[in-house]
């Protein structure tokens, strides 16, 4: 058996694992990215065909982190048949003394007026006269973010392969899981079931698969995964439209737990509004529990709070689905962007990203891992994003 030779792999075909290769090819470094699924599929954390941009964070490095990915979405805009980010603002609305997994609204306004970032306050009464919510609480604020937007998910992914595609110095196979890494030399053999291929530099992108693909080299992130459900809401009026948004809540009963939504798009169910739980009733410990069938109480959940609150929207969800996410356990570290740790061999030329939402960063992303691949370093302070050593844990 013949072996081909590379100078990066990247392990992870999703957003991340193409934006990566995309760089890697823009940088004419001869790559190879090997998906264990089809490209283009729905088993992982690049399941679905929408996702949110917005620029509120509660922390400043990631208000900052969002307004540096705007002028590499600028870039791979020049390259798509499509618009990527269809721009219709960002609301965060509801308790302000509430702590989310998105954070925390007072929070994020200190964090935008440290960065000079523009936006809106808002009241209860004005986000239901100019967003079209009903029967929030007196106490409910909000801020209004222009530059939020709906991503055409699909097409951004699509937009990459493409790229890939065309470039010569890029390989792209499919239906090809990972399943032994040996260091040889300063690099590594990389085995398939079907192939071996040796390579200097590897790029971990697995998405919510990471310890399937990190166990091979003796390490682990400790990580829940979230089975995330998501629905459609038939428009019962034409005029109606939301911006992108997320309301922060108390768990308490079925108008207590956190919620996010977006427009009507034509790229995705056109004259229904998407309306998801940013929660799980039960998350799982292994990606292998996995099912497309959403939860049922979660949607029951969820149609409840469309009927108490939104207008214009028919209360049965529909066109269901899932989606799988990695979160890291870590207290603060919902994105991991890192080496791997140094007992691992050849640790210096494994380069993992790892956990969270990031879907909203995704060509700046993968900028960022190729100059910490080729290069070692990038021009962002990655400390916020390092596991450390401490937090990996060895298996042998």
């Amino acid at each position: 058996m013949s072996i081909e030779k590379y100078e990066v792999i990247v392990i992870g075909g999703g957003a991340m694992g193409l934006a990566s290769a995309y760089y890697l090819g823009k940088r004419k470094v001869k790559s190879l990215v090997l998906e264990q699924y089809e490209f283009l599929n729905q088993q992982g954390s690049s399941a679905g065909v929408s996702r949110q941009f917005r620029i509120p964070y509660p922390q400043e490095y990631m208000v900052q982190m969002a307004l540096d990915s705007m002028p590499y979405w600028d870039e791979l805009q020049s390259h798509a048949q499509s618009v990527l980010l269809d721009k219709v603002g960002t609301l965060w609305f509801g308790d302000p003394t509430v702590q989310s997994t998105e954070g925390n609204i007072n929070e994020a306004k200190k964090a935008m007026d440290a960065l000079n970032v523009p936006y809106e306050s808002l009241t209860s009464s004005q986000i239901e006269s100019q967003y079209q919510f009903k029967n929030l609480p007196d106490s409910y604020e909000g801020i209004f973010q222009a530059d939020g937007a709906s991503i055409d998910f699909r097409a951004t992914i699509e937009t990459l392969l493409e790229q890939c595609h065309n470039n010569s110095y890029i390989s792209l196979k499919q239906q090809s899981p990972v399943i032994h890494i040996q260091p040889e030399g300063s690099g590594f053999m990389v085995s398939t079931p079907t192939a071996k291929f040796l390579t200097e530099k590897l790029i971990l992108t697995p998405g919510p698969f990471v310890n399937d693909v990190i166990n091979l080299l003796n390490f682990s992130i400790e990580a829940t995964y979230w089975n995330m459900a998501s629905a459609y809401f038939k428009k019962t009026e034409n005029s109606i439209q939301y911006p992108t948004w997320f309301v922060f809540q108390n768990p308490e009963g079925t108008n207590g737990n956190q919620f996010y939504g977006f427009p009507e798009v034509y790229w995705d169910n056109p004259e229904y509004i998407r309306v998801a739980p940013d929660f799980v009733m039960q998350p799982l410990d292994d990606p292998s529990q996995r099912t497309f069938i959403p939860n049922p109480q979660e949607l029951a959940y969820t149609s409840q709070w469309v009927k108490d609150h939104m207008t214009g929207l028919a209360p049965e969800p529909l066109f269901t689905s899932t989606c799988l996410v990695a979160l890291s356990k870590i207290p603060n570290k919902e994105l991991i962007i890192d080496f791997a740790p140094n007992y691992v061999d050849n640790y210096k030329n494994v380069v993992i990203y790892a956990t969270g939402w990031a879907a909203k960063f995704t060509p700046y992303l993968g900028k960022i891992l190729v100059d910490l691949s080729l290069d070692g370093h990038t021009s962002i302070d990655l400390s916020p994003f390092k596991m450390g050593d401490q937090f990996f844990k060895a298996l042998k």
